[in-house]
């Protein structure tokens, strides 16, 4: 096929030798086939933020680190300089997600290197040599979807036990190679230690990989892996290896509504006299 415009850099460079199909177009990217020597890899080519539907949720973005002062300054107050470090910030997190990961073990595509907005990345097979299909197109026995389903659970926590969380992780975004499921589509990838919405994330992935799984094993739907993931996390005992059970017992106390209600007192206070000292310092 033509070489696309995006592409005709890494062929220049030599790293692609020849363009052979476009994969798939998605909300955020287009994915092609390209032969490296004698290899099929993965191109994926990301999008323009004018041309992309996925928005760059705030919630994703929070507790991503800049190390740039200068940068970190100009993306907050939003100047053209700083859209455009906002979007090599967002182009760049699946990048250095994928390398974290493989260095961590999860099953990601190995990524081959990033050039100009081109993501050149392993090509993930079916068991014969094709481009590996979604989750979403295959159909499932029980064993297989139990199988499956314990794979991802143990992919979520290799995540999370380095610090990761996809935060979109659905049937539309695991491919299943002739060795069992791999996790693709990572630039939403969320800091589980600096992000408020972390918690709420992991269970919505868990969540929707149980209830996928679930259509094919319904004895999945009354597991509960979310909450006893992020409990092992925040208590310091998660590990790669972690062994579940899928249970998670519930705290049925009542809440203490006169100590919530002091607490928020206290904050609306701390609140009040922060405003006072700005004022203050505003009239000096």
């Amino acid at each position: 096929m033509k070489v696309p415009k995006r592409l005709q850099p890494l062929v220049d460079d030599g790293m692609v030798d020849e363009v052979l199909y476009q994969l798939m177009s998605g909300k955020e990217a287009q994915v092609y086939v390209v032969r490296c020597g004698e290899d099929l890899r993965c191109a994926k080519v990301f999008k323009e933020a004018k041309k992309r539907s996925f928005k760059q949720a705030v919630e994703y973005q929070e507790g991503r680190k800049v190390r740039n002062s200068r940068r970190a300054r100009a993306m907050s107050k939003k100047t053209r300089y700083g859209q455009k470090e906002q979007e090599n910030a967002w182009l760049n997190a699946e990048v250095d997600a994928l390398y974290r990961l493989a260095r961590a073990g999860v099953r990601v595509p190995e990524p081959m290197g990033f050039v100009d907005g081109v993501l050149l990345m392993e090509m993930i097979a079916d068991a014969d040599g094709k481009a590996a299909p979604r989750l979403d197109d295959i159909t499932l026995v029980p064993e297989q979807a139990r199988d499956y389903h314990h794979r991802v659970i143990a992919e979520i926590v290799r995540m999370l036990s380095v610090g990761l969380i996809h935060g979109d992780l659905s049937e539309f975004n695991v491919l299943v190679e002739g060795k069992g499921p791999v996790i693709i589509d990572l630039p939403q990838a969320v800091n589980a230690a600096g992000n408020n919405n972390a918690e709420r994330m992991l269970e919505r992935d868990v969540d929707n990989m149980r209830r996928y799984f679930g259509k094919y094993a319904p004895d999945l739907l009354v597991t509960d892996y979310g909450k006893e993931i992020w409990a092992l996390y925040e208590s310091g005992d998660l590990h790669a290896d972690s062994e579940l059970t899928g249970c998670f017992e519930h705290d049925t106390r009542s809440a203490d509504v006169d100590e919530l209600m002091a607490v928020i007192d206290s904050a609306k206070e701390e609140e009040r006299e922060r405003q006072e000292r700005m004022l203050d310092d505003d009239e000096d």
